[in-house]
């Protein structure tokens, strides 16, 4: 919404790197996503470098892969660097790591879809790695006689194929579990049903590192969306944020805990009837953004638009709605609908009937490649 939230987005990966310091952390899984866009701003870009090797610090490894808002080529361009200092990249190259010691914690098998991992104290784990999958993205012709379940099993099970017997394992990937809670934040990519992957597809292992849902979340007893790190859409208002922590042994998992983080600016939905005690009500919230929902009886002037606006610079999203304007109310609620609920309404309003399952996913599997290749930059 126009507000540069690099600071925050600093303070709180500095966060977590203390984080990691206090708990002794041997390994940081971040399941994609790691940029909103597929060409970051260089501050971007520079925030995310440096605070990633503040993470991984003298002796931890970090294992990051690349979400559906990545461009997987560019967020692993600097993997022969990064891996230097213990920094794992996956995309969707097909790249290999390159298997090092000379730290604490380090890679002692690798290739492009698994990772183990081994600390000072000879414990090891495995890592089924898959990014964001589709077969753009994976170089693959499209197989229409193959299903997306087929697709998915398929390109789990060869992150499986090289798993030792009773080694600890974890399934890393940036997948749209069935049944997870979106965010309005957040592109569709569950396509009317037809590309959300069941919690029977998931491979067994201790933990599943899931990334692409902005809500802290999970599945059964080992399925976990940590979230991102700071709310980015105000149906997360009043939302706390967190990293999951937890030991993985010989044993399994245990002592799983979410660690709340505390950076950031907060944000705040409010309601109010009366201009006056809007002013009144936006000024006790100093260091928060701010979505401002007006129930009124007549259009807003001007100059009440200013003084909401300097009664707080933290209000980025004022919504008047003149009691009885239906067309304002309209756009209020459209505002909040994601890209199916959109085509399906339109679809109602010139056809008088709700469009069906197999059209409804064709429309979002046009916009989902659509975005893959607008935004997957040139040479």
């Amino acid at each position: 919404m126009g507000r540069e939230r690099l600071d925050e987005q600093t303070a709180v990966l500095g966060e977590i790197a203390d984080l990691c310091d206090r708990e002794h952390v041997d390994l940081v899984l971040v399941a994609g996503d790691v940029f909103d866009t597929y060409l970051p701003s260089a501050e971007a870009e520079n925030i995310f470098f440096e605070s990633v090797k503040k993470i991984a610090g003298k002796d931890r490894c970090v294992l990051a892969i690349s979400g559906n808002h990545d461009d997987s080529v560019r967020l692993t361009a600097s993997a022969v660097l990064s891996e230097e200092n213990g920094i794992y990249l996956y995309g969707n190259a097909g790249r290999s790591p390159s298997v090092r010691g000379g730290r604490a914690v380090h890679p002692v098998e690798a290739d492009d879809c698994h990772i183990i991992f081994e600390n000072a104290a000879g414990e090891k784990v495995y890592v089924n790695v898959l990014p964001y999958p589709n077969e753009a993205r994976l170089k693959e012709d499209k197989n229409p006689d193959e299903t997306f379940e087929e697709k998915m099993r398929r390109w789990i099970a060869r992150g499986e194929s090289a798993k030792p017997a009773g080694m600890p394992s974890v399934f890393l990937s940036h997948l749209f579990v069935a049944g997870g809670s979106v965010s309005e934040g957040e592109r569709e990519i569950d396509l009317g049903g037809a590309r959300a992957v069941s919690l029977g597809w998931l491979p067994t292992c201790d933990y599943v590192a899931l990334g692409h849902l902005h809500k802290r979340q999970h599945f059964r007893k080992d399925v976990y969306y940590s979230g991102s790190i700071l709310p980015y859409a105000f149906d997360e208002a009043g939302a706390q944020k967190s990293v999951v922590v937890f030991d993985l042994d010989k044993d399994g998992l245990h002592d799983l805990r979410e660690v709340p983080l505390t950076g950031g600016r907060q944000l705040v939905r409010l309601v109010e009837t009366d201009v006056s005690a809007a002013v009144e009500l936006l000024r006790k919230y100093d260091n928060a953004y701010i979505e401002l929902t007006l129930f009124l009886r007549a259009p807003l002037p001007a100059s009440q638009v200013r003084e909401l606006r300097e009664a707080n610079a933290g209000l980025l999203s004022l919504l008047p709605v003149v009691r009885g304007d239906d067309v304002r109310t309209a756009e209020v609620s459209r505002r909040r609908m994601s890209s199916s609920e959109l085509f399906e309404a339109y679809y109602r309003s010139v056809y008088g009937e709700k469009p069906s399952e197999a059209l409804a996913a064709l429309f979002l599997s046009m916009t989902e490649d659509g975005c893959d290749e607008a935004e997957t930059p040139g040479i």
